[in-house]
């Protein structure tokens, strides 16, 4: 391991793994996954690292070769599966018994399916709008993005995003068709994921021409998660195993996790809650900061 302040390189499974740690060492552990796939946990920690380390010992992570870990290779293999690993051998490393899981979108896929693998190394589980079933995600995405087409007044694609959400094509068709797409809106793209924008990400901590080698790496992971099979399996019926006390945050105006998800998770889940943040799109951790940071809080204390 080397260290730079609060941010550690471990060599988890022959990778390089970037991990920042905020908080004392005795405080409730605390481990943060990335959405995207492929977001890194950067724009996280700028927004919540200093508002949660007062109460918790905040792990977050930029996963298996995403941006500032170290970089997949082409030929290499890698799945969901060793994300997960991954940071099971890093909780062994830190030395800690159980953590609670925070995930966010993706992150909440992985956080599900890491708390059924091992479900003795967590203790609580905070799912941040998250997609159990990215079929559903996607149709609601399809139908969000025609919507903001609709506000730009581009008839076309408007239909054609809600003729696709209501085909027969399946979970990774509809992801694809939904990346294809996405850049006609240019900007105006952002709508669909966020509502409230009062509180921006400051990125000027790393030169351009990092972030572009960041992305490159970021890329590497997001092509081969959707360029497989495995993320665009429903892990819907896993929530009926969930024994651990868990919240769902969900923004008002967040599609991904759609009405159908939020309601199995009512169902199946039998220590489950539900809290919506009614200022927010797809990220309540940076659109309405303080409230989610008392909201975690509570929760996990």
């Amino acid at each position: 391991m080397r260290t730079i302040s609060n941010e550690h390189y471990f060599n988890i499974r022959g990778k390089e793994l970037y991990v920042e740690i905020h908080g004392d060492t005795d405080a409730t552990p605390l481990l943060y996954l990335h959405g995207g796939p492929g977001e890194s946990c950067y724009e996280f920690s700028y927004h919540q690292a200093e508002r949660l380390k007062g109460s918790f010992r905040l792990i977050a992570i930029d996963q298996r070769g995403v941006c500032r870990s170290e970089m997949i290779e082409e030929n290499e293999d890698f799945s969901i599966d060793d994300i997960i690993k991954d940071c099971e051998e890093l909780r062994e490393k830190l030395g800690i018994r159980q953590w609670a899981l925070l995930g966010h979108s993706f992150g909440g896929y992985i956080a599900l399916k890491y708390a059924t693998m091992f479900p003795d190394a967590i203790s609580r589980i905070v799912f941040e709008c998250p997609s159990f079933d990215f079929g559903l995600s996607s149709r609601s995405l399809l139908k969000k993005m025609g919507e903001v087409f609709k506000e730009e007044e581009m008839v076309e694609m408007t239909e054609k995003c809600n003729e696709l959400a209501e085909s027969a094509l399946t979970a990774k068709e509809l992801m694809l068709q939904f990346i294809e797409i996405r850049p006609d809106l240019g900007e105006k793209g952002m709508k669909i994921h966020v509502h409230n924008s009062k509180h921006r990400t400051d990125y000027s901590r790393y030169k351009d021409e990092e972030w572009a080698y960041f992305l490159e790496k970021s890329n590497v992971h997001n092509n081969r998660l959707i360029g497989g099979d495995e993320m665009f399996e429903s892990i819907l019926p896993l929530l009926k195993n969930l024994k651990h006390p868990s919240i769902l945050i969900k923004g008002q105006f967040d599609p991904v996790t759609c009405d159908k998800q939020m309601e199995k998770f009512q169902e199946d889940v039998p220590f489950g809650n539900v809290v919506t943040f009614y200022n927010s799109g797809h990220f309540p951790h940076s659109e309405e900061p303080d409230t989610f940071a008392r909201s975690v809080v509570e929760f996990l204390t």
